[in-house]
């Protein structure tokens, strides 16, 4: 058994203990369990437990850890908790919390609470949250910490060392250290290694690094989740317009950015949401998912009336209905597959202008290839199942063309969808299906009409 499936069996063996012990009542064994936990254990807990279990569990946390607990559950789960926390709790709660932890809790707050935070702080940590709310959420300035040490050029090393012994600790994943005039404007950055092994007689400028470029506060989350993994990054320095100082963002805000696009993609190929409470009351649940289902219900019914058009030819010939099904499936399975390579390459940043005539003359011919072969399989097995060679010749050239087309269809729907400011992930597989499931019946029926009416 590898680590991974050790670690998702010891989740499975935690959450069956948690829902064992609250079947039987044993409140000090939750307790135990609960102090054994990190924070991002028990939201893990909480929101793989019904709403009722949930509100219990919740009750026994100790209040030092609901601030970081109410961070790491998801939007819908989160606002349920809330909802059952006096003004005095939520208040406790955000206690001693990181500037960008507590902008991104605070939104979620009773206005009464947001109003009793912001005046217990005083006026400097009010203005550093100020500004982490003044950038949208998934930008670099809405992921940015605040606390962030810096240092000037014109200081020798050994200053540095009695300044930071001086303050005691560190911020967390503190690698470096950012070099600012007296402007505050960004100059480069301070390796802790050089600190600890140069001549402590050398100046900050002697050593400094200029090859880290600082963050723009406006770029997109995700160009900043890129801009980690492309540089190995553990931490980066923000900026504004004017290239000054403004914060840093560090890895473990990165990994959350990775992990909610992940999320993102994967529930919105089904039009749902990555925040949706898997244990959400079934009316709320069935709301959410009745729009999708409804749009999804107006392309078959499209894809129908197209059949409908050869009712006549499928009246005659028995055998087209039994086989239609066949091209629009494979034109179906063959458009997803390059649906979802356009979709990763847009979201990775593969995909430009220079690359993407090359890119589409390939996936054409992959659906072409694949369809003259899968069209032969098929098309003699048809001739042998139905004694009619005409049927097969009909069955492969939709196969052909529909996967043909599939792939091209694969590979533009993203693309426009993207430059027409909507989500390749939420609404393209949808398109897709409808057009690989329209161009197979038009295929296969309109040609058999041709020959047989």
């Amino acid at each position: 058994m590898n680590d991974a499936q050790q670690t998702e069996r010891k989740t499975e063996n935690r959450l069956d203990s948690f829902l064992g012990a609250l079947k039987k009542g044993k409140n000090q064994h939750i307790w135990k369990m609960l102090s054994d936990l990190h924070p991002a254990e028990i939201a893990h807990i909480l929101e793989s437990l019904p709403s009722t279990e949930r509100q219990v569990i919740w009750k026994m946390v100790n209040p030092d850890d609901e601030g970081e607990i109410l961070l790491h559950v998801n939007d819908e789960v989160r606002a349920g908790l809330i909802k059952a926390m006096d003004n005095d709790e939520l208040i406790a709660a955000t206690d001693g919390m990181d500037m960008d932890d507590l902008a991104d809790l605070l939104s979620d707050l009773p206005d009464i609470v947001i109003k009793e935070v912001l005046h217990a702080m005083d006026k400097q940590d009010r203005q550093r949250l100020e500004s982490v709310l003044s950038y949208p959420e998934d930008s670099a300035g809405g992921l940015m910490d605040t606390d962030t040490i810096t240092v000037r050029a014109d200081v020798t090393l050994d200053v540095v060392q009695r300044y930071l012994r001086l303050r005691g600790d560190l911020p967390p994943f503190t690698d470096k250290m950012n070099v600012v005039n007296r402007f505050d404007m960004y100059l480069g950055n301070l390796d802790l290694a050089k600190i600890l092994t140069c001549d402590p007689s050398l100046t900050v400028a002697g050593v400094m690094s200029k090859d880290l470029e600082p963050i723009p506060a406006m770029m997109p989350a995700k160009e900043v989740a890129h801009l980690f993994e492309k540089r190995d990054l553990i931490s980066a320095p923000v900026v504004s317009e004017d290239n000054r100082l403004i914060g840093r963002i560090t890895i473990d805000d990165v990994v959350d950015v990775i992990r909610d696009e992940a999320d993102h993609s994967l529930m919105s190929m089904a039009g749902m949401h990555e925040e949706d409470d898997m244990f959400a009351p079934v009316i709320h649940s069935a709301k959410s998912r009745a729009i999708w289902l409804g749009l999804n219900l107006l392309t078959a019914l499209l894809a129908a009336w197209v059949i409908g058009l050869f009712q006549g030819t499928l009246e005659k010939v028995v055998a087209l209905a039994v086989l239609m099904p066949i091209a629009a499936s494979m034109g179906g399975i063959a458009g997803t597959q390059t649906l979802t390579l356009i979709i990763r390459g847009l979201a990775l940043g593969h995909i430009g202008k220079s690359n993407s005539k090359w890119l589409l003359y390939k996936e054409a011919a992959v659906g072409a290839l694949n369809g003259l072969v899968w069209a032969i399989v098929v098309a003699a097995v048809a001739v042998f199942w139905f004694h009619d060679i005409m049927i097969g010749v009909f069955i492969a050239a939709a196969m052909l063309i529909n996967l043909l087309f599939a792939a091209i269809a694969g590979f533009s729907i993203p693309i426009v969808l993207k430059k027409m400011g909507i989500d390749p992930a939420l609404a393209g597989s949808v398109i897709l299906t409808t057009f690989t499931d329209i161009i197979g019946y038009i295929a296969f029926l309109g040609l058999a009409t041709l020959y047989f009416i």
